[in-house]
């Protein structure tokens, strides 16, 4: 199914894979790809595409996604060096590749973009087994873009920040997996401060650390008076 929202539509591909398509046909992607999720899918459609850090840095799943003029933005981390997976580093891509900071804000055509920081709080429970946060500050963004007026946010991977309530989004694509990111309790929580016009929750289920009872944060968000929808992949 896919979700609409004014003149934007919302599809969930899986993990963190999300398409926003506007009324006047422009269509981002944020982080596709990973485990699968895009297996047998080429739209190569995207005119934007959005890579929040390494763990979520596919060029397979971009290139099944980009179209051949698109430009793909990525947090300015991101390291293919690093990455315990064979990957090229994302400006040999054959894209327009431009790096951001996590707190920029700018214009891409007829988009408004905007990057936040996503982090893990460092005496949080998303820690390594030697204490230190799974998502350090400064290893990855959140993205905002608004599209024909409609503002959507994906926060990224991190826990709950104090900034995120302040923000004004439209459509707030929730992590809610746990483990490595807000579970689906701190995400309602947070959906009820921050009231968007819609809530569709991702990053979940796609392996065993990410399951979690959706419909019970469906419930949980509904009961608060906020909008909510699932997209299932």
């Amino acid at each position: 199914m896919t979700v609409r929202f004014d003149a934007v539509t919302v599809d969930w591909l899986g993990y963190a894979t999300v398409r926003l398509e506007g009324q006047t046909g422009a269509v981002v992607y944020m982080d596709p790809g990973r485990y699968g999720v895009l297996e047998g899918y080429d739209a190569g459609d995207g005119d934007l595409i959005l890579v929040t850090h390494d763990h979520h840095y596919d060029p397979d799943g971009i290139r099944r996604v980009a179209r051949d003029d698109a430009l793909v933005v990525v947090y300015e981390a991101v390291d293919a060096d690093r990455i315990d997976r064979d990957v090229e580093p994302p400006e040999e891509l054959p894209y327009t590749v431009e790096r951001v900071r996590a707190d920029e804000s700018f214009a891409v055509g007829p988009l408004d973009l905007f990057t936040t920081p996503a982090y893990n709080h460092p005496d949080g429970p998303h820690t390594t087994a030697d204490g230190e946060p799974i998502h350090p500050r400064g290893f990855g963004c959140g993205y905002g873009v608004t599209i024909d007026g409609v503002t959507a946010f994906w926060p990224g991977d991190t826990d709950v920040l104090e900034f995120h309530e302040e923000l004004a989004v439209d459509v707030l694509l929730s992590p809610i997996g746990g483990s490595f990111t807000m579970d689906r309790e701190e995400a309602a929580d947070l959906a009820a401060r921050m009231d968007p016009g819609l809530v569709v929750p991702i990053h979940y289920d796609t392996f065993e650390a990410l399951e979690t009872d959706e419909e019970a944060f469906v419930v949980d968000v509904a009961r608060r008076g906020v909008p909510v929808a699932l997209e299932n992949p």
